[in-house]
């Protein structure tokens, strides 16, 4: 987990004294919080892949995949 901001919100400003902002200038990745649809779509796809019917207990028609 990335250090906490010591201050507000501040439009991508670095702020002196802040303990992120510090991490941030000396080249920490930025926080990304939401995946790309991209992203998502070969999340789900690997899921759907990694799947074992078998293991799971699955009946005749499984519906893993489905949304």
């Amino acid at each position: 987990m990335a250090t906490k901001h010591s201050h507000g919100p501040n439009f991508g400003k670095k702020v002196d004294g802040c303990p992120r902002c510090d991490d941030l200038k000396a080249g920490a990745e930025p926080v990304r919080w939401a995946m790309s649809r991209r992203e998502q779509d070969e999340l789900r796809a690997a899921e759907i892949r990694a799947h074992d019917c078998k293991a799971s207990g699955c009946s005749i028609v499984c519906t893993f995949g489905d949304w």
